[in-house]
């Protein structure tokens, strides 16, 4: 699969927390074994050979990139208000395509079959109509005006509600999820999934919060946000095939899966495949 894309794009390789207990460490990006070493502060990440890559430190968060000119990093502009709580929520590990990762947090379907009595529940499992499109003005896939009910849409819900979301897809391996803020009804929670593509099959999922809750301990916001993506896991390492279809003849798709549909469309016009079949065999 095409590497030419993949190579100038950002990706994760850690959080603040393993940045403050686990240096130095081995990991992999692309296919590529990379150390992370250094210290917190100043982290210095390698290649087998000696290289040396790109750093940056956001969304409490350690950056790479294997390119030699990345493209820019995409802004989240929550993450410029004090008055959130941050939380980074660790590293899991999946055998799946870093693209169906990101493809299966899109997907609100599975809501109350998978994440039940937290994100959905029957009979309330219909997917009402929504809106998607690609922003040209900023190469996004937006998903918008979507309504779901939920049991308890965020750790700091203490009744059930009719759950307000926005998708947003700023970069093939990330996505960012606007949702209604049990707390703050003015205001959105904002979920995102950074994805470190391993290899094509084979990735690392780092969700982080940024939410308007001061009461919630902070273990028990993590705890949550990963048993929800552990819920995941076990689906991702089962879908077959196991990268992620580009042509429509290899996966059938209905109405309720229109975001996946304008995702794969966005990932193909961009040659971003890694991680993915572009054609049927």
């Amino acid at each position: 699969m095409s590497m030419s894309y993949a190579q100038n794009d950002w990706y994760v390789v850690g959080d603040i927390h393993k940045l403050a207990k686990d240096l130095p460490y081995q990991t992999a990006l692309l296919g590529q074994s990379i150390t992370v070493g250094g210290t917190a502060q100043d982290p210095r990440i390698t290649t087998e050979d000696g290289t040396v890559l790109p750093v940056l430190l956001q969304y409490d968060h350690l950056w790479t990139s294997l390119g030699a000119d990345p493209r820019p990093l995409f802004e989240i502009a929550e993450a410029q208000q004090s008055t959130r709580t941050f939380v980074p929520c660790g590293g899991v590990t999946v055998r799946c395509s870093p693209l169906r990762a990101v493809e299966n947090f899109l997907d609100i379907a599975h809501f109350p079959f998978v994440h039940t009595g937290i994100l959905g529940e029957e009979p309330n499992t219909e997917v009402h109509p929504y809106k998607v499109e690609i922003r040209e003005d900023v190469d996004e896939v937006w998903a918008t005006q979507i309504g779901f009910h939920q049991p308890q849409a965020a750790k700091s819900a203490t009744t059930s509600i009719e759950t307000q979301y926005q998708y947003r897809v700023p970069a093939p391996t990330t996505a960012v999820l606007y949702k209604t803020c049990p707390p703050k009804p003015t205001e959105w929670d904002v979920i995102a999934i950074f994805v470190q593509p391993l290899a094509e099959d084979h990735c690392i999922a780092w969700p982080w919060m940024a939410l308007f809750d001061d009461v919630t301990p902070y273990a028990e916001l993590v705890q949550f946000q990963q048993e929800i993506f552990l819920q995941d896991r076990s689906i991702l390492e089962n879908q077959k095939p196991t990268l992620l279809p580009l042509d429509p003849k290899l996966e059938i798709p209905t109405r309720c899966d229109l975001t996946s549909v304008v995702y794969r469309r966005w990932l193909k016009r961009k040659g971003a495949t890694y991680g993915a079949l572009t054609t049927a065999a």
